[in-house]
């Protein structure tokens, strides 16, 4: 079971977001989640690590990134140095512009940038200089419609930004991607119910009412993965969401996510996550118990 702390943060109900600018010199607040959509940039960070969903990243110079609700997230020292950290963070509700306004013509990349917030998104260097500015002006901002203003400026740059990388898997954070194509959307479907089961590329075709040959050119073409990758990718999320939340053992989480060899598995969850199961595990837990 989750032992990841949920925060109450500081944002009121009549609020349209929470902004703290702060000096810090170390990371010492555990992986949390929360309700709210938070963009959280962090300067001098070098060596840091960032842990949002099942995605550990260690840092350079700057960090960036826009999280959505109930996504595990947190910041821990690892090979960073005590030194002078600049963080801004801005938390805001999840019905910030929610609704017909949302819903204009207008808003299309606000949509597509709060729907990739949902398993959390990191800027790269060339988005973040391009709202450094920005973020700075917003923080100086007297409180009120002003200061509103600014950050759905900086939201907008943000969402037209190609400058980017999603971090959290799907099927660890359990938000669902549907696609635009309904013989997709029954493939991965199926995908998302049986992920432990052996699934067969003829039996996918099948059901897409397409040649295994067909089918394979199709779906690497609207997913951007070979239905292998995109299985692996599937029961690696689950897998890792299984490490962090369960005492299960690896070998346990190995065959119950669908693979059927300890060691292929182990070697594909470093390939993916940048180490092991069991370093995973162990990073995860050390970080949620920082106190």
């Amino acid at each position: 079971m989750s032992h990841t702390i949920t925060e109450i943060t500081p944002l009121g109900e009549s609020d349209c977001f929470y902004l703290v600018d702060r000096h810090k010199t170390y990371f010492d607040y555990p992986v949390h989640r929360h309700e709210e959509y938070e963009l959280n940039f962090v300067s001098n960070c070098n060596g840091a690590r960032r842990i949002v969903g099942d995605s550990m990243e260690e840092l350079s110079t700057y960090d960036l990134v826009l999280v959505g609700p109930d996504i595990e997230h947190g910041w821990e020292n690892h090979n960073h140095p005590e030194c002078d950290m600049r963080e801004i963070t801005i938390q805001f509700a999840s019905d910030f512009l929610e609704g017909t306004f949302l819903s204009k013509t207008q808003m299309s990349s606000l949509r597509t940038l709060f729907n990739n917030a949902r398993t959390g998104i990191a800027f790269h260097l060339p988005a973040i200089m391009k709202i450094y500015d920005r973020l700075d002006d917003l923080t100086q901002a007297q409180p009120g419609f002003i200061r509103m203003l600014r950050l759905l400026e900086i939201l907008y740059y943000l969402s037209i930004s190609s400058d980017f990388h999603l971090l959290s898997s799907t099927s660890f954070s359990n938000v669902h991607t549907p696609s635009d194509s309904r013989r997709i959307l029954k493939v991965q479907e199926a995908i998302s119910r049986d992920y432990a089961k052996p699934i067969y590329l003829g039996d996918m075709a099948s059901l897409a009412g397409m040649t295994p040959t067909a089918f394979s050119r199709f779906f690497k073409l609207r997913t951007g993965r070979t239905l292998s990758e995109y299985i692996i990718d599937v029961r690696i999320g689950h897998a890792a969401r299984a490490l962090v939340d369960t005492t299960k053992t690896i070998a346990e989480v190995c065959y119950e996510c669908g693979f059927n060899n300890i060691s292929n598995f182990n070697r594909i969850f470093k390939r993916k996550k940048g180490c092991t199961p069991k370093v995973f595990r162990e990073s995860y837990t050390k970080t949620r118990l920082i106190v």
